[in-house]
């Protein structure tokens, strides 16, 4: 099987998360190991994000304005980019992505819309389980009912 993965992701800025909202979230040091680690990535900067941390920031559905045109930028290079999961597992967690986003997104969803379609092909043939593959196409009829196309 191929390496789908993205070492880094270029980003414009060297800022955070937290720097761009102006939001700090408060430690209390009870938190659960995936609050932790949303709380680290919004420290870290975004020159330095991985693909992994998109995926784990999307799939909770944080920043999601300022992460999705990232992970946008990374399907567009390889539209199985992987975090520490599967061939394609960002692709899965933005195509499940809040609804609402995608709502007032109109340009990004027609993005990931015409991606979809183009890379189609590539993801049918990717060496990966027909289950997954199922998860992409049901991810995407639900996603592409966002906007009329």
């Amino acid at each position: 099987m191929k390496n789908h993965r993205n070492k880094s992701i270029k980003h414009s800025a060297a800022q955070t998360l937290e720097k761009l909202e102006n939001e700090v979230w408060p430690e209390d040091g009870t938190s659960s190991y995936l609050i932790e680690t949303c709380s680290a990535l919004r420290k870290k900067p975004l020159p330095d994000f991985e693909v992994e941390d998109l995926r784990i920031m999307i799939g909770q559905n944080i920043s999601l304005p300022i992460l999705i045109p990232m992970a946008i930028k990374v399907l567009e290079q390889n539209i199985l980019a992987s975090g520490d999961f599967y061939p394609g597992d960002l692709l899965t967690v933005l195509l499940k992505s809040e609804k609402s986003y995608w709502e007032r997104e109109p340009l990004n969803w027609n993005s990931v819309c015409t991606l979809f379609r183009q890379q189609q092909a590539l993801l049918d043939a990717s060496d990966t389980s027909r289950s997954i593959k199922r998860a992409w196409h049901d991810a995407f009829a639900t996603f592409e009912k966002y906007h009329v196309c």
